[in-house]
């Protein structure tokens, strides 16, 4: 599948790599140069390979609380939220964005995982919520970096937004000619500031695309591939799904307990309860490398010639300019400061350190 985009982004000289069945950027240029324009300026993703999906009914917040970690009522009008949907063992299904527009609700869902989702909804659907898969109808692009609002601003009126929340833009906010729908949320995969913004018809996002590109250019931005979305979210601890999930992890060994709202009944939660009495159990942890070599999926986790875990993600910081891994560990062994050894094609030294690896401004 492709994007539509994809004829821009071949113009811009993308690499592609297929991922999840779509054809998308790799990268523009290099990795490294990406990922610090990032981190210092500002980068545009096309990040279409998303899922979208639209909530509407008159039980949609007692639903959400249902089939979410989160607690629907929370979420007032034009605010979203990070949350996890679990099965029946407290499994993690999936790690979601939601955003309350008022008259429905959008979750976007991780790529790959739209019609498992949509299945998952409408089974335990007893409330007679309105379903909608948006998936072909709607591009997402993400403007990500500490001038991404700047940049925005070039093209849209000046607006103020506090983290996850959201608006519909209108026609006249924008300074070029646009006429589809545009939602605008303050939220992102990087640990930066940025945006982004669910365009339908999806054909329109070019229009955006191209504008930001062009207007941005004096506030120095690029287009950002995959691999440098990739080791930016590394770089903050942030869950990749497909890696950090597989295999049937909770949110208590995933360290995510922080976005769960105990005071409501959710699926998954009695098996939560349960898996709480237990001492010992894998947590996520996060490695830093000591000498040379760069941690890959995978990779074994050894204390002592002792096996205690194995890495999910890893791969090389463009700002610390080392290798860096999060990894399930034995409760028991994870401890600040506490050295492992990462084995795969090499032996490689590592620490356990306190997320995220690259604080703000720190690159």
């Amino acid at each position: 599948m492709k994007t539509a985009l994809y004829e821009l982004h071949k113009e811009l000289g993308a690499t592609f790599t297929n991922f999840m069945g779509y054809e998308m950027p790799l990268k523009y240029s290099s990795v490294n140069e990406e990922h610090i324009n990032v981190r210092r300026k500002v980068g545009i993703f096309d990040v279409s390979h998303m899922g979208k999906i639209f909530l509407k009914g008159k039980d949609i917040k007692s639903f959400i609380s249902k089939i979410t970690v989160e607690r629907g009522e929370k979420i007032s009008e034009d605010k979203g939220a990070y949350t996890l949907l679990l099965d029946e063992n407290g499994h993690i299904i999936d790690d979601e964005l939601f955003f309350n527009l008022g008259n429905e609700h959008l979750f976007i869902p991780n790529s790959g995982m739209q019609k498992k989702i949509i299945e998952w909804m409408e089974k335990n659907n007893e409330e007679g919520i309105d379903i909608e898969d948006a998936n072909e109808n709607y591009s997402i692009l993400a403007l990500q970096g500490p001038l991404s609002q700047e940049t925005l601003q070039e093209i849209i009126s000046p607006f103020s937004l506090p983290l996850f929340g959201c608006i519909e833009l209108k026609k006249e906010q924008f300074k070029i000619d646009f006429d589809g729908r545009c939602i605008l949320s303050r939220s992102g995969y990087t640990g930066e500031k940025g945006y982004e913004m669910y365009i339908s018809p999806a054909e329109e996002a070019e229009k955006i695309f191209r504008a930001l590109l062009q207007k941005g250019n004096k506030y120095g931005i690029m287009p950002i591939g995959l691999a440098a979305r990739d080791t930016l979210r590394l770089e903050k601890g942030f869950m990749f799904a497909s890696n950090e999930f597989s295999g049937g992890r909770n949110p208590i060994e995933a360290g995510l307990e922080w976005c769960i709202d105990w005071e409501h009944e959710f699926i998954g939660k009695n098996a939560l309860i349960e898996f709480k009495k237990r001492e010992e159990y894998e947590r996520i942890a996060f490695l830093e490398c000591i000498g040379p070599g760069i941690p890959r999926h995978g990779e074994h986790i050894f204390k002592e010639n002792e096996k205690i875990g194995i890495v999910t993600s890893g791969g090389f910081s463009p700002c610390l300019k080392k290798g860096i891994a999060m990894g399930y560990i034995r409760k028991s062994f994870i401890t600040i400061g506490n050295e492992v050894e990462i084995i795969g094609r090499k032996n490689i030294r590592a620490k356990i350190v306190k997320p995220p690896f690259v604080g703000k401004d720190a690159c």
